[in-house]
């Protein structure tokens, strides 16, 4: 059974930092894209970064680059250190588990697995 879950929510300051973690199981990761998705009541999913887990390389959206870091670790965990926070960033916060599909862009892969979601809430 594929479990994907998250933890390291929370509230804090503008400025302030979290990290966040996914604990995987139940499948080999080796050829997926581990992704974080957030999304806010009302508002589309959004994708925020993903980490190919066989080679590390990394992809972000434009809105967290230079203050979110994605790494996976070889207990099959995956991290999203958050810097910097802003109010804006104000989300509950997925991991997903994709197949690499080379030549796709990552928010566009197929993700079949969910995490549970963990709620981060940056206060002004």
């Amino acid at each position: 059974q594929v479990q994907l879950v998250e933890s390291g929510g929370g509230l804090v300051h503008t400025g302030d930092s979290l990290r966040l973690s996914c604990a995987a199981s139940g499948h080999t990761f080796s050829s997926y894209v581990m992704g974080w998705f957030r999304q806010t009541p009302g508002k589309e999913r959004e994708f925020v970064v993903g980490i190919l887990w066989s080679t590390g390389t990394t992809y972000y959206a434009d809105s967290v680059k230079g203050r979110f870091t994605i790494s996976r670790d070889n207990a099959n965990t995956v991290y999203l250190q958050m810097n910097n926070l802003k109010p804006e960033d104000t989300a509950a916060y997925y991991c997903a588990a994709a197949p690499m599909v080379f030549g796709r862009q990552w928010s566009r892969l197929k993700y079949d697995y969910w995490g549970q979601g963990t709620q981060v809430t940056v206060s002004s």
